[in-house]
C-alpha cells in the first residue's frame, strides 16, 4: 500500500495475526494508530471502555474465553499507567495479551515534556516482551514479534510508540540496510512437546501403585473434560477443582467434588487430607496448605510449562505438554481400581455437601443470604451460559453455589484476586459471543471501581445480566481482619448506592431483591431482558463465607475479634450460630 504510515503497518500487522477485537480509549497520544484503526474498522473493531484498567481486563477475559490473543490499547502516560492492574491480571493467570500504548515525541522524551511516562520501562515486570519502537520500520518486525510471543508464552506483550513516529511514512530510504523488508513471518508454530513413553510408564505406575487417588484440576485443564472423566473413572478418583480450572469438569459429574481452598468444600478438602496419591492437571492453585502434607503422598504433575512442574508439591514425575493430549497417552497404561471405596468416600461426602448448600440457598430469613440469590441464579442459567464473577465474597458464592454444565464457561481474576474485574470480563464475552447468556455476579465493591462500564454496555447492547450482591461492605476483607488475625471490623463498610437507579441513570433496566420469596420470580424477569440488565440483590452483611472446615485456630480468632469490640458483633453471632446448628441438623 502506497504512503503506509508506522500506525498502518501495526494495524495490518495485527490483522495479519487474526485480531479482531482492540479494547481501549482514544488519547492524543495514540492519535496515529486510531486514524489507522479508523480506516481498517470493517477488519478490527474497537471497543471505547470508560476506564483503561477495564481495557486491560477485557483484554485478558477475552483471552481466556476465546484462546486467542487479547489486545488493549492506551494513550501515553496514565492511560498506559491504568492498564497495568488489567495486564498483571493476564501475567498471573497466563493469559496472551497485547498491550500497545503511546509515547510522547521521540526527541522530547525524558525531558520532563507533558504525560513524559516512559512506559517501557514501566512495564518490565509485566510482560514477557516489551519494546519502544524506533522508527517506522521497526514496526512489523516488532509486532509480530510481541503477538508471537504473547501467545508462546501466554502472557503480556507490550510495544509503546512514540506518538510522531505513528504519523510517519514507510520509506526504504529510512530502512536500515539489514532490514530486509518483510523478513517476518505471521505463521504460529504450536508447540508439540509431549511426554515420552518412558515418562508416561513411570507415571503410570506410580498412579497405578495408589489406593487412594486424588486429581486437582486446574485452568490448564479446561478443554481436557473428557479425559478427566476416563481418568477418574479408571483410578476411582475423585476430581477437585481449583478456582480457575472450574469449568474443566461438570459439577453434576459423578467425580466432581468442587473447589478447593477457603472457597472451596468440604469433601475436595477432605480428600486432599487422605489421598495416597495426587495427580495434578495443568493447576498452579498457589495456597499450598491445601496440598497434602509433603510426604503424604506421592504425586504425579501435568503442565505445559515445565517451569511450573513441581511449584507447589513435590512429584515423582512431570509430563509436560497440552492436558488432554497428555491424558490420551497416559490412559492407556493405567488400570482399573476395581476398589472404589475412596471415590465413593468423596461421593458421599457431595452428597452431603450439597444437602447443606440446598438448605443454605432456600432459606426465607430477612435480610436475605447471598447464598439465596446465588442458588436461585443458578437454577435459570443456559447451559451456554459465560459467567464472570469478581473477587471477595461473591467469589465464595459463586463457586459453591453456580453449577458448571453443559458448555458453560466460568473465569475471575484467579491469582492476582483483583476487584473491579467481572464487568469487563463479562463485557469481553459479550463481545467474543453475543449470542450466549453472559452473566455479571459481582459485589457491590467491586462493581463501584468500575462503575462507567456500564456505560460500555450500553453503548454497545451487550447482553449482560448484572447480578450484583448488595451488604454495603467490603466483605471478604471484614472476615479476614476478624477470623485470620483476630482483629475487630475496621473501615470495611460501604457507603450504600441505590444501584437500580443508577443503572437506569446509564439507560440500563433495574430490578430490586431484598425478599427471599421473589428472588427467583424477579431474577426470571431480568434475565429474560433484551440487552443489559442489572439486578441488586440487598442480602445480609453479616452472613459470613465460612471455610469448609473451620479450624480451631480461626474460631478463637473470630471470638477475639468479637470480644474486642467488631460492630454488629451480636448480629454476627447470632448468623454464625444459626449456620453451625443448621450444619450439625
Amino acid at each position: 500500500m502506497a504512503n503506509q504510515t508506522a500506525a498502518d503497518v501495526l494495524v495490518d500487522t495485527l490483522i495479519d495475526w487474526n485480531v479482531e477485537v482492540i479494547f481501549g480509549i482514544p488519547g492524543d497520544g495514540i492519535n496515529g494508530i486510531i486514524e489507522a484503526l479508523r480506516t481498517r474498522q470493517e477488519k478490527v473493531r474497537f471497543i471505547q471502555v470508560r476506564h483503561e484498567e477495564a481495557a486491560a481486563f477485557a483484554a485478558c477475559a477475552y483471552a481466556k474465553w476465546t484462546g486467542r490473543l487479547g489486545v488493549c490499547l492506551a494513550t501515553s502516560g496514565p492511560g498506559g499507567i491504568h492498564l497495568l492492574n488489567g495486564l498483571y491480571d493476564a501475567k498471573l493467570d497466563h493469559q496472551p495479551v497485547l498491550a500497545i500504548t503511546g509515547l510522547q515525541f521521540h526527541d522530547l522524551l525524558h525531558t520532563f515534556t507533558q504525560q513524559d511516562v516512559e512506559l517501557d520501562k514501566l512495564y518490565i515486570d509485566v510482560a514477557v516482551y516489551n519494546t519502544r519502537v524506533m522508527g517506522p520500520n521497526h514496526v512489523e518486525n516488532a509486532v509480530e514479534l510481541a503477538c508471537r510471543t504473547a501467545l508462546a508464552y501466554r502472557g503480556v506483550a507490550h510495544v509503546t510508540i512514540p506518538v510522531d513516529v505513528q504519523s510517519q511514512p514507510v520509506e526504504a530510504k529510512r530502512r536500515s540496510e539489514r532490514n530486509i523488508p518483510h523478513h517476518v513471518s505471521d505463521v504460529m508454530a504450536v508447540s508439540a512437546q509431549l511426554p515420552s513413553n518412558a515418562q508416561l510408564a513411570r507415571a503410570a505406575a506410580l498412579l497405578n501403585a495408589g489406593k487412594r487417588t486424588a486429581i486437582l484440576a486446574g485452568q490448564g485443564a479446561i478443554g481436557a473434560a473428557d479425559q478427566l472423566a476416563a481418568l477418574a473413572e479408571r483410578l476411582g478418583a475423585p476430581v477437585i477443582k481449583a478456582l480457575l480450572g472450574k469449568a474443566s469438569l461438570g459439577d453434576d459429574s459423578p467425580y466432581s467434588t468442587g473447589g478447593i481452598g477457603l472457597l472451596g468444600t468440604k469433601p475436595s478438602q477432605e480428600a486432599l487430607e487422605t489421598c495416597d496419591t495426587l495427580l495434578i492437571v495443568g493447576s498452579c492453585f498457589p495456597y499450598i496448605e491445601y496440598y497434602p502434607k509433603p510426604g503424604q503422598a506421592r504425586a504425579v504433575q501435568t503442565d505445559l510449562d515445565p517451569q511450573r512442574i513441581g511449584l507447589r508439591y513435590p512429584v515423582e514425575a512431570g509430563l509436560v505438554g497440552d492436558s488432554a493430549k497428555v491424558l490420551d497417552l497416559l490412559l492407556p497404561h493405567l488400570t482399573y481400581r476395581d476398589d472404589r471405596s475412596f471415590l465413593e468416600a468423596a461421593q458421599a461426602g457431595v452428597k452431603e455437601w450439597r444437602e447443606l448448600l440446598e438448605e443454605r440457598g432456600t432459606r426465607d430469613d430477612k435480610p436475605m443470604k447471598p447464598q439465596v440469590v446465588a442458588h436461585e441464579l443458578n437454577k435459570l442459567l443456559r447451559d451456554d451460559t459465560i459467567i464472570a464473577t469478581d473477587s471477595g465474597t461473591i467469589t465464595t458464592w459463586a463457586a459453591r453455589h453456580l453449577d458448571i454444565r453443559g458448555d458453560m464457561k466460568f473465569s475471575c481474576s484467579g491469582n492476582l484476586a483483583t476487584m473491579a474485574c467481572s464487568l469487563p470480563y463479562a463485557i469481553a464475552a459479550a463481545i467474543a459471543f453475543p449470542e450466549r447468556q453472559v452473566v455479571c455476579f459481582i459485589g457491590d465493591g467491586g462493581l463501584t471501581m468500575l462503575l462507567g462500564e456500564l456505560a460500555t454496555c450500553v453503548k454497545y447492547r451487550l447482553n449482560i445480566k448484572i447480578v450484583v450482591i448488595k451488604n454495603n461492605s467490603l466483605g471478604q476483607i471484614k472476615w479476614e481482619q476478624m477470623v485470620f488475625l483476630g482483629n475487630p471490623e475496621y473501615v470495611c463498610d460501604l457507603q450504600p448506592i441505590d444501584f437500580v437507579t443508577v443503572a437506569r441513570g446509564f439507560g440500563i433496566e433495574g430490578y430490586m431483591i431484598d425478599d427471599p420469596k421473589k428472588c427467583r420470580e424477579t431474577l426470571q424477569k431480568a434475565l429474560a431482558a433484551t440487552g443489559p440488565a442489572l439486578i441488586e440483590a440487598v442480602v445480609d452483611p453479616h452472613e459470613p463465607p465460612m471455610p469448609p472446615k473451620v479450624t480451631i485456630r480461626q474460631a478463637a480468632h473470630l471470638a477475639e475479634s468479637l470480644a474486642r469490640g467488631t460492630p454488629a458483633r451480636r448480629k454476627i453471632a447470632l448468623t454464625i450460630a444459626s449456620d453451625t446448628v443448621r450444619e450439625i441438623v
